[in-house]
């Protein structure tokens, strides 16, 4: 018998919708239900692509003794932390402050009275193993304590209280604190952080801190560690290791060594706006890999055929895991996107298998559990008959070459994966939901791409998804995060807000003649401060008030995870504005924000990379104001705080004005002369 899930929009939840446990989403009546007959909530938390969160679905989730213990003594609840990032955010600061780490799925324990946690942790098996007890003694434990421990939780719930308290508030600053040093500093850092691993570690994209060492780059100073060379490494690594499909275009999520052979294989939309930027970024400062260009290619090709619907909107994720036959019960981690050797001696010729041992490291025992997941040796341009043994391996995969696929139907569910009758092999299911915040970072990575190569198709995808948005994501007149098949939901949340600005202001910058992306920015960013502006204490909440009363206390992300932090790049989202329409509110907008997570930015400065983006542009932010034509010939340099204007109303002789605020350097005659003055404002 199905729990109250079955009927929500969520992929996640409704996975879990046929468990033994009672299941609940996050709502009012879940939380009167388990203060009413006074049962500890057991919150879990996840996502439909994560892999561990599968494993657990299948084993713990759907046991009977366990479900049973679970539905008698706690209330069980599930939340998709792709819907609300925010209660996310603040049970996972918790289970950091509990255990030392985090992940998901993030399961954890909460009292019913004032939901504050006690207990938590993450994958939890059914029976001991991995160094883990199995699930049911915990169970039985925590609800032992519960009931028999009540001035021990007492203490326990005010110290995790105090501290998420402490961790939402931040010391007023000083007003000189926003200086070159704390820049350089901030490169220092988090340059250090996208080091090479040591053995044994994953290896995550990390891209706010490859963003900021890449800006560090240009800037004369004295680093202990290069930024040029890491920041270049870290695109080499992304467009050459195994966290790239070689095969179809698309990264998966991280590698688990240190060596960026064998990813989890799931891939998110938000890596991939995210690494499509970057990667644009780093040829533009002159890092002319070919194995970059093709990467960026070969992810908008992903894109165009697995990850758009025919409205426009991009899907959020492609699981991990897949079905190798329709009979089997589980999927298996990986199975689409890796080779057996047979599998390449059968479908290639002798010297097509040469040609790929020569490019890729390949060995007859594999580099994953038997098999071979495709990792190149160089980064040079690949053959043409490389390029068709790769096209066979798509077609093995697929069913059909990649000329004859211009569109592939994703398997939306468990159900439609097994029971579509495939050409090729059966794939992983996606989750087509769109996420505002996602689509705009990917918007960004399109609209930079399209900049540096002046590709159009990629302008035209990152157009369609941005008309998507502005034209059904408001819902009585609020900006909504999330669209299910056409059914809005959810508020949006500050990085729905800050995503999609920088969106629009990346369009804007790649086409600045069309200012209706201007103007759209501009809209949105007056809802934004109305709604989560914090008048009080600079920088942008999370939700607004009338949004999550419910949760423990009211945050302002300012820290950098797989996504960028929403407050990093909502001020510089400010910056720009106030370089775009010489409204200087917008600049001391930015500089209180700034302020507000200035002892962050200098005690913690590894927590927040893109704070060191938004202090950047706040230092250096340049606008060039000259002729459509010659725009068109800049789009494609490295200028990463520059906006353009474009204006004939220019000086006698000049093409161009090089202005930082209200100052302007003497007007250029040259494209030369105008690269040469924006590299003397920083």
């Amino acid at each position: 018998m199905a729990n109250h899930l079955a009927s929500s929009q969520s992929l996640y939840l409704r996975k879990h919708a046929e468990n033994p446990i009672d299941w609940w989403y996050w709502c009012e009546e879940a939380l009167e239900l388990a203060k009413r007959d006074n049962k500890p909530i057991f919150l879990s938390i996840g996502y439909s692509s994560c892999h561990w969160c599968t494993v657990m679905e299948g084993e713990a989730f759907s046991d009977r003794a366990i479900a049973d213990y679970l539905n008698d003594n706690f209330v069980p609840i599930k939340v998709d932390r792709e819907e609300r990032p925010d209660i996310d955010s603040i049970y996972m600061q918790a289970l950091q402050m509990m255990t030392g780490q985090g992940g998901w799925p993030l399961n954890i324990f909460l009292n019913p009275e004032d939901l504050v946690p006690f207990y938590g942790g993450t994958y939890f098996p059914v029976q001991p193993k991995y160094g883990r007890p199995g699930f049911g003694e915990i169970l039985q434990a925590i609800r032992g304590f519960y009931d028999r421990e009540p001035e021990k939780l007492t203490a326990f719930k005010t110290e995790i209280m105090s501290n998420l308290q402490q961790s939402a508030s931040f010391p007023v600053n000083r007003e000189d604190i926003l200086t070159k040093e704390l820049l350089y500093r901030g490169i220092e850092v988090n340059s250090a952080a996208i080091q090479p691993n040591d053995p044994g570690r994953p290896n995550f994209p990390m891209i706010p801190y490859a963003t900021i060492s890449l800006r560090g780059s240009r800037l004369k100073h004295e680093y202990q560690y290069n930024p040029q060379d890491l920041s270049q490494q870290r695109g080499l690594d992304l467009v050459m290791g195994g966290i790239y499909d070689h095969v179809a275009g698309g990264f998966h999520r991280y590698t688990v060594d240190n060596c960026w052979t064998v990813p989890h294989f799931e891939k998110m939309l938000y890596d991939n706006g995210q690494i499509l930027e970057y990667l644009a970024d780093l040829w533009s400062s002159g890092v002319r890999q070919p194995a970059i260009k093709r990467a960026i290619a070969g992810t908008v090709s992903w894109l165009q055929r697995e990850m758009t619907h025919d409205r426009g909107y991009f899907y959020a994720a492609q699981d991990a895991d897949n079905f190798t036959s329709p009979e089997e019960a589980e999927p298996e981690e990986g199975a689409f996107y890796v080779w057996s050797y047979r599998e390449l001696e059968s479908r290639l010729s002798a010297t097509e298998l040469a040609q790929l041992e020569q490019e890729f490291d390949i060995t007859r025992n594999g580099n994953f559990e038997g098999n071979i997941v495709l990792q190149r040796s160089k980064s040079d341009v690949l053959s043409d008959d490389l390029e068709g043994a790769l096209n066979k391996l798509f077609e093995l995969r697929y069913g059909k070459s990649d000329s004859e696929i211009a569109v592939f139907a994703p398997a939306k569910n468990n159900r439609e994966a097994k029971n579509t009758n495939w050409l090729g092999r059966i794939p992983p299911v996606t989750d087509t939901k769109a996420i505002a915040a996602w689509n705009s970072l990917t918007i960004s990575g399109l609209a930079r791409a399209y900049g540096v190569f002046q590709e159009r198709a990629y302008l035209d995808l990152a157009g369609k998804a941005v008309k998507f948005i502005l034209d059904n994501q408001w819902l009585e007149g609020r900006f909504q995060r999330l669209n299910y098949n056409g059914v809005v939901t959810v508020p949006a949340q500050s990085e729905d807000y800050a995503f999609l600005i920088k969106a629009l202001l990346d369009l804007h910058h790649a086409c600045p003649g069309d200012s209706q992306w201007l103007e759209e920015a501009l809209k949105v960013q007056n809802e934004f401060d109305e709604l989560l502006w914090s008048i009080e204490t600079g920088g942008y909440y999370n939700n607004s008030k009338d949004g999550g009363k419910e949760l423990l206390v009211r945050e302002r992300s300012y820290m950098d995870n797989a996504t960028p932090s929403p407050n990093g790049i909502a001020i510089a989202n400010l910056v720009r504005l106030a370089l775009l329409t010489d409204n200087l509110e917008y600049r001391d907008r930015a500089e209180l924000g700034l302020q507000a997570f200035g002892t962050v930015m200098e005690k913690s400065p590894t927590a927040c990379p893109s704070l060191f983006v938004a202090l950047d542009w706040f230092l250096h932010g340049t606008s060039i104001k000259t002729s459509q034509e010659n725009i068109e010939q800049l789009g494609n340099k490295y200028l990463p705080t520059t906006v353009f204007r474009v204006t004939t109303d220019l000086p006698e002789g000049s093409i161009a004005l090089v202005c930082q605020g209200s100052s302007c350097l003497e007007p250029a005659i040259s494209l030369e002369q105008v690269l040469a003055q924006v590299q003397s404002v920083v």
